[in-house]
């Protein structure tokens, strides 16, 4: 009980110092303009560079590796022929992790793709059938290229993003590895379990990698929320809500590593409370300051990386920040939080009375913690003492894990996390099942500060796991297969009766 009473008490506050910190951001712009994702204006407009989430968690198969799981391009309807869905050739994706505490990232894995045209006087992305060998009539393939980056011994670049570094250590640890293809369909893909189980790459050292599509795990009701926090079947907890992303694909970025791979003294920790057990998370995405468009469809990009996405913890950007500050959120580093804080720019009464806490009052007449909203505060900008709080934390927006505490077995882990008893759960870094919604519609409605007020207590959007839950798997790459192209959408008997095809069977559209 008070492990849940300091996860509550610590979450509200966190929000609010969250927003003070973000907020500077929009009135000191950086040097050029970003692309766009769903969560702000801009990222909306450049679907291959959104990401969609960011998870961390010690891996419940190994507890001496952990696996950070990035996933992009949101909505992918399965059935996008005769061009699929695939990450930006343009884009520079990048996990970051930060192993000190200090807001900064002291590792940064960067990934990049190409793809590559077998024949190009055909409109086809396949030619033919496709076996789990990738065959020659596997048509249209990209390849992914990952570098590792460590700052430099002699201390430059200290203050500067290491994509932009140019002393930066950078060790390539995979080059030409296949991406997995798009689930085009039975006839085309056959074996397609098999396919995608190819390009699970062991790169060795304890490393493994896989990129390509997979059924989207985010789950929520995002249909109604959006829709003035209309929640279909009050107070939320006992089912009734809509998955609005259930049959949507998104692309992902996986990775498995050794857990001393990633500390700051190359250990792999066994006391919760020791100096390198807590790391850091987040992702972003950057495109080249200039982009020249010539005839015939040529393009050429130059200068710097220009960062236009950032993502760490859960819907921050999207139910936090106010939409005149949300492009320049995705624009920011963490390594920036703290000192815009300490500016003072922006009043603190935009996150001490959430927008969010006023329309649940309104709406349902909620009775919420009365004054300023104090009760949030560490988990999102310092972490939480005595679970994944490091040393001489400086404030920061990133997800945060604790390595050393091993992993609730997935039969009995809660979808609640820490409020759930089970502190392997958000905000203990994040797995696919955490319903995150749920959290943080309760802190918002004031649980931190008295935990026994209902239905505060036990508010929610009445979507409690992912779509195909029961397709996912307890080893890596963890998240269910893509939706197939050619069942994308069907339904009932249609869909039960396409479902023939034992290696189709389970995964379609259905």
């Amino acid at each position: 009980m008070a492990k849940r009473s300091l996860f509550w008490v610590s979450l509200v506050g966190a929000m609010a110092m969250l927003v003070i910190s973000i907020a500077p951001a929009f009135l000191t712009p950086q040097v050029a303009q970003a692309s766009s994702h769903r969560e702000a204006p801009l990222i909306s407009q450049d679907p291959v560079a959104d990401a969609t989430d960011l998870y961390a968690f010690v891996s419940p198969e190994d507890p001496s590796k952990l696996s950070i799981i990035s996933n992009w391009i949101p909505y992918e309807n399965a059935a996008s022929g005769p061009n699929w869905f695939r990450f930006g050739d343009d884009v520079l994706y990048e996990i970051h992790v930060d192993n000190v505490g200090d807001a900064q990232d002291h590792i940064v894995f960067q990934f990049r793709f190409k793809t590559k045209i077998i024949n190009g006087d055909t409109f086809l992305h396949n030619t033919g059938v496709v076996g789990e060998n990738m065959d020659a009539e596997y048509n249209l393939r990209q390849y992914m290229y990952i570098d590792k980056l460590t700052y430099p011994a002699d201390g430059s670049c200290k203050d500067q993003a290491l994509s932009n570094c140019p002393t930066a250590v950078r060790t390539t640890i995979a080059a030409d590895k296949e991406v997995a293809p798009a689930n085009v369909g039975a006839a085309s893909f056959p074996v397609y379990p098999m396919t995608a189980a190819k390009v699970v790459h062991d790169l060795g050292n304890g490393m493994k990698v896989f990129a390509g599509p997979r059924a989207d795990p985010f789950f929520g009701d995002i249909g109604s929320l959006f829709d003035l926090l209309s929640i279909r079947n009050l107070p939320g907890n006992k089912g009734g809500g809509v998955n609005s992303f259930a049959g949507y694909n998104v692309h992902t970025i996986s990775m498995q590593l050794p857990i001393n791979m990633l500390t700051k003294d190359g250990t792999t920790p066994t006391d919760p409370k020791g100096g390198s057990s807590v790391l850091g998370f987040w992702i972003t995405s950057s495109r080249r300051a200039t982009t020249v468009r010539g005839a015939l469809g040529a393009t050429s990009s130059s200068g710097n990386w220009v960062q236009i996405e950032r993502l760490g913890m859960p819907l921050v950007n999207e139910v936090v920040v106010p939409l005149k500050l949300k492009d320049a959120f995705n624009n920011l580093m963490p390594s920036q939080d703290y000192k815009l804080i300490q500016a003072g720019t922006i009043p603190a009464s935009i996150i001490l009375q959430p927008e969010l806490g006023t329309l649940l009052t309104k709406l349902y007449g909620l009775k919420l913690p009365s004054g300023d909203r104090t009760d949030i505060l560490k988990v999102f900008l310092t972490g939480v003492d005595g679970l994944n709080q490091p040393p001489n934390v400086v404030p920061s927006e990133q997800l945060r894990l604790n390595v050393a505490i091993p992993p609730t077995a997935p039969a009995s882990a809660s979808s609640l996390g820490v409020l759930g008893n089970d502190v392997a759960g958000f905000p203990n870094g994040r797995r696919l099942k955490d319903d995150v919604i749920d959290i943080e519609l309760r802190v918002v409605a004031g649980i931190l500060v008295d935990p026994t007020v209902s239905p505060n207590n036990v508010l929610g959007d009445g979507v409690d796991f992912p779509a195909r839950v029961n397709d996912m798997t307890n080893t890596f790459p963890y998240q269910a297969l893509p939706y197939s192209g050619l069942l994308w959408g069907t339904s009932g008997q249609e869909c039960k009766q396409s479902l023939t095809n034992p290696y189709v069977q389970g995964y379609g559209g259905c």
